[in-house]
């Protein structure tokens, strides 16, 4: 092991006491926290790549209550589960999490490794830890964008360490048979105390501001069509005010990632 990975017991220690102590007075109330269901984890890990906590909670609920089992969900149609997943953002996630709920129902089982996850649709490095720590509390470390940040500011890492690097250090500083609450207590740390305004870390990639515009666009024109059967283009330009310059552009984005459909000169959600 390379140097830079090893790290004193003592250390290690004295970051858990000092973690799990302040979670133990401040740990969050979250709904996904309430069960081990993988299916629902998995649904709640989906929403949270790229959605904030707050406005996870409420679709979370509604999500899991209009598809209770991965059966329901896999049996739903693309449209159902794009007007279900709206508000959201990021709408490709609703396809994956619809497609990667087919492949489960396939298999008869819900995968219980890393590599049996990372080949259902959508589902990463990070993402398939994070399913077998919360759902089974399995003795493995992942990363995310607060628990970088957290390896950072309490000098365990630098803001160029690599990627497979964070995850060999969290890997070390992991609590046996403790993966479970050990994550949920550094996602609250990181979330509440050593926040990105706090320490100055960045995370380590940014969105150029055309790609969010366009992203901006992309959402609303998917919100819009879960509001109206079909539409031509230049009543999405008028309704969504989106500039006619860039609609041809994000229209042929959402068609190819099968996000809308179009029939003669109307544009729709899937089937």
């Amino acid at each position: 092991m390379k140097e830079k990975t090893r790290i004193s017991e003592s250390k290690i220690k004295k970051l858990h006491k000092k973690i799990f102590t302040w979670w133990e007075k401040n740990k969050r109330p979250l709904p996904w926290r309430e069960t081990t269901n993988p299916y629902y984890i998995m649904i709640s890990e989906i929403m949270l790549q790229q959605t904030q906590v707050n406005r996870s909670i409420e679709k979370y609920l509604e999500f899991i209550k209009k598809y209770p089992t991965i059966k329901e969900l896999a049996e739903a149609s693309v449209s159902s589960v794009l007007k279900s997943w709206s508000g959201l953002g990021y709408n490709r996630r609703a396809l994956w999490l619809h497609e990667a709920a087919n492949q489960i129902v396939k298999l008869k089982e819900f995968p219980k490794t890393q590599e049996e996850l990372q080949k259902l649709k959508g589902i990463g490095p990070y993402t398939s830890r994070s399913i077998l720590i919360f759902a089974f509390n399995y003795d493995i470390a992942t990363v995310d964008t607060n628990i970088r940040r957290i390896l950072i500011a309490e000098n365990f890492a630098k803001e160029q360490t690599k990627e497979n690097e964070l995850f060999i250090l969290a890997q070390k500083l992991l609590p046996k048979g403790k993966a479970r609450d050990w994550h949920n207590a550094l996602m609250d740390y990181g979330s509440l105390v050593l926040t990105s305004a706090k320490t100055g870390i960045k995370p380590k990639t940014v969105t150029s501001n055309n790609s969010k515009e366009n992203r901006r666009f992309r959402g609303i024109i998917v919100k819009y069509l879960t509001r109206i059967s079909k539409a031509k283009k230049e009543q999405m330009v008028k309704d969504c005010n989106i500039p006619m310059k860039k609609i041809d552009d994000i229209l042929v984005g959402l068609i190819a990632d099968g996000l809308v459909a179009k029939t003669k000169k109307y544009y729709k959600l899937p089937d």
